[in-house]
């Protein structure tokens, strides 16, 4: 019998939300991992809030919600608004009844901009990873190490000389614009010498120009640095510096020297940028193998047989670059490949909060896999 095309619903719903997310869907193991890291850092939240005052919106809503942006590419915070008012899934997760009002997209981002403020991104990362069933997927031996760029939120006309004051053209050398020009006027930078000493960005004045390899254009950027760890592939640091060419040594020696510090030696491996005397001496002296791709482009590598002789240097050369996935994910995915912040606290921050973010969508599978 054909059922009837009925378009009004039930006035009243005893449904549970619970009840309407599958047993096996991926996101309950998340939600148990990152409410489990949340009630770790109630701490840290009660230190960024006064003790009264109106109630703002909780920092575990927050950081659910954007949790389910970086993990569905929603790119603002009005979309997020809008599939967090009808998707019963969304409001599951972030602790939303079903009744209950969704935020404004200009409150929510009002009170995100709180979270900003403090190092939770990093501490999150953190608290995720020290919980005893993702401590035991992780490698405390072998760890690989790569730097990937983060376009800033700043455009090339943004690129100005040091010299001239604010809203003066560097074109004619006057303080109006040219005649005819809107806000967005044309540009012809042919023939002109810019560097990151004579220039800086009027729109972000932390970002730096740089080229990412010979051929390749100079953007305004910064640089994303990740440490992954090699048995599951899992990220267990992350930071953001400004670019240039020696800030992913510098990095990555910030990032391994508190895993380094044991009596067992454990091992580094990175690509041939890393190839370089002070970065392998450094590496040596803080107990750590450097398992770093040679570069033999016209120089002599500061990587020789005592290294390369070994199994475990192939398996380092082959598991490192697994850390692209990562990166893929990041930048594709949470949407870190141009960053919608300015300032490279900020930046760093939302780089930080999609590398935990990435580590929580591999997990419901990790956690599945027998032992």
């Amino acid at each position: 019998m054909r059922g009837g095309d009925e378009r009004s619903g039930a006035l009243f719903s005893y449904v549970d939300l619970e009840a309407r997310v599958g047993k096996d869907h991926p996101l309950r193991t998340i939600r148990g991992i990152v409410n489990e890291a949340l009630a770790a850092l109630s701490g840290e939240f009660s230190a960024l809030y006064a003790g009264i005052g109106r109630p703002s919106i909780p920092p575990e809503k927050l950081l659910r919600a954007m949790l389910l942006q970086a993990f569905y590419s929603i790119r603002s915070e009005r979309q997020l608004m809008e599939r967090l008012e009808f998707d019963l899934l969304f409001r599951w997760f972030v602790g939303v009844g079903v009744d209950d009002a969704v935020w404004d997209h200009s409150t929510f981002s009002k009170n995100r901009d709180r979270l900003l403020e403090g190092d939770l991104a990093a501490k999150l990362l953190s608290a995720v990873l020290s919980q005893p069933r993702v401590k035991r997927l992780l490698s405390t031996d072998h760890f690989s190490v790569d730097g990937t760029l983060v376009e800033a939120w700043a455009s090339m006309k943004s690129f100005r000389p040091k010299s001239l004051s604010s809203g003066e053209d560097p074109r004619n050398g006057s303080g109006e614009p040219p005649a005819g020009d809107g806000r967005n006027r044309e540009a012809n930078f042919h023939g002109q010498k810019r560097s990151n000493e004579t220039h800086a960005s009027t729109t972000d004045p932390d970002a730096r120009l740089y080229r990412k390899g010979p051929g390749k254009e100079a953007k305004l950027c910064f640089m994303g640095h990740a440490l992954m760890e090699n048995r599951n592939g899992l990220v267990v640091d992350a930071c953001l510096t400004e670019a240039n060419g020696h800030a992913e040594r510098i990095a990555a020696l910030h990032m391994i020297e508190p895993r380094a510090e044991r009596p067992r030696p454990i091992t580094l491996g990175a690509d041939k940028g890393y190839d370089a005397e002070d970065f392998v001496n450094e590496l040596r002296s803080m107990n750590a193998t450097p398992h770093v791709a040679q570069n033999t482009s016209g120089r002599s590598s500061a990587i020789d047989g005592r290294t390369t002789r070994h199994a475990g240097y192939a398996v380092s050369q082959r598991v490192r670059k697994r850390i692209e996935e990562a990166f893929g994910w990041i930048k594709t995915v949470a949407g870190q490949e141009r960053t919608k912040f300015r300032g490279r606290e900020r930046v760093g921050w939302a780089f930080t909060f999609a590398a935990a973010a990435y580590n929580l969508a591999r997990l419901p599978k990790l956690l599945e896999a027998p032992a």
